[in-house]
């Protein structure tokens, strides 16, 4: 009994007996607390550092070659025109189904910019189609009387031999024999025909859908759904004759009527500097493409033709410039590489060094600022020649602020829109 009893106190459960110690739980107490205080961190971090530092901006442009100072011998006014500008219209008189462009939507060639309706044409080609499928049933026909003919004429022709039939028998055999074969030769012909028919009914139902002849921008809808439009005017003014027009940007140039009395200072391959009169501090190179070998006796004026050496969307048709026609000074020996011209409040001391900052990373308005030691050259007007340290589009601050940092966040301000953000 008292082995038994024993045997009953160890298999009691000591209530008093404390909890084993949970290191697990403290741990992960620990470790969330760290996380916490890391977040905090990072949050204090993000939304106490500073602003962007708004700033003024504008593209350094490259010289001409050889870096020889460009001095005006004539200036003159003129306008950006478009060498390829189509108004584009049907090759058929239709009411309008359907316009699939609008005002400065871009286009490629061959993409549809508007439908007709084809009712008339489905029609046309349905009506070709039958013709074409009459004119094939019209030669299985002739083929099939033709090859009963050739039989019949070559029997008669083994019996006449035998004096079996007679001879005018056998020749009525030749004629019919003969007489089938022309038909079956016209019937051919026909479905020849028949075959053209149907492909210009294509070409008419195709005709229904205006293409743009090129690759190019819309810059005029002049139709609407509803509305009979026709290659021809057909007077009154109820008919029209285009669905819109199209302009290649690519083909931009600028045209300026010079006096006759100093058409004698331009030359071919002359460089200009053209200024858009929406954009009067933007200075875009040109050249001189041609000078148009005729005058108007009416305004004494000789038409020069002169393309952009920039591309740029800000640039559109009919925008009025100012030119000025350059001249280069004669090469000299040792001449120095031609560098680009930045503006000269861009350019200050830092250090006993001029230097300038460059946005570099440029996206929505905001980059960052590099600073770049500069190596100068002559002052020109307001700009100033820079030999090295900034190269041609990049984007240059204007009147850095006194505190600006290598690497510190910048946002150009919207006025500054000639700052190159591409």
């Amino acid at each position: 009994m008292n082995a038994s009893a024993e045997l009953l106190k160890e298999l009691r459960i000591d209530r008093k007996a404390p909890p084993p110690p949970r290191k697990g739980l403290w741990l992960g107490v620990g470790v969330a607390a760290l996380v916490v205080l890391l977040l905090a961190l990072a949050a204090w971090w993000w939304l106490g550092r500073p602003g962007p530092v708004q700033v003024r901006a504008e593209t350094a442009v490259a010289m001409g070659a050889g870096g020889a100072v460009a001095a005006s011998v004539l200036d003159a006014t003129g306008y950006v025109v478009a060498r390829r500008m189509a108004t584009v219209s049907a090759k058929i008189t239709g009411k309008v189904r359907e316009v699939l462009i609008e005002e400065g939507q871009r286009v490629e060639a061959g993409q549809i910019m508007a439908t007709l309706d084809p009712i008339d044409a489905d029609a046309q080609r349905d009506l070709a189609a039958s013709q074409l499928s009459a004119a094939r049933s019209q030669i299985a026909s002739v083929q099939a009387q033709l090859r009963e003919a050739e039989t019949n004429a070559s029997r008669l022709s083994n019996l006449v031999r035998q004096q079996l039939v007679s001879r005018a028998q056998y020749d009525q055999a030749i004629a019919q024999r003969d007489a089938l074969r022309a038909q079956l030769a016209t019937a051919q012909r026909n479905a020849n025909v028949a075959a053209d028919q149907l492909r210009i009914a294509e070409h008419g139902v195709d005709n229904t859908i205006v293409r743009a002849p090129f690759a190019g921008v819309v810059v005029a809808k002049a139709a609407q759904p509803g509305e009979v439009v026709s290659p021809l005017s057909a007077g009154g003014g109820f008919t029209r004759t285009g669905i819109g027009t199209v302009v290649d940007m690519e083909s931009l140039e600028i045209e300026v009527d010079v006096g006759e009395a100093y058409i004698g200072r331009v030359q071919p391959d002359m460089p200009v500097e053209a200024v858009l009169n929406a954009y009067p501090d933007w200075k875009i190179p040109a050249h001189v493409i041609a000078i148009v070998p005729t005058a108007d006796r009416g305004k004494a004026t000789v038409k020069v033709r002169i393309a952009l050496d920039a591309r740029d969307p800000r640039i559109v048709p009919e925008m009025g410039v100012r030119v000025s026609f350059l001249e280069k000074a004669p090469p000299q020996s040792g001449q120095r590489k031609p560098g680009v011209l930045v503006p000269a409040e861009a350019i200050v001391e830092r250090e006993g060094t001029q230097v300038a900052f460059v946005v570099a990373g440029l996206k929505d308005g905001v980059g960052h600022a590099q600073r770049r030691t500069l190596e100068l050259g002559r002052p020109l007007g307001e700009d100033r020649e820079v030999l090295a340290g900034v190269g041609d589009g990049e984007t240059v601050v204007l009147a850095p602020p006194e505190g600006l940092a290598d690497g510190a966040r910048v946002k150009v301000q919207p006025d500054a829109a000639d700052a190159g953000n591409e």
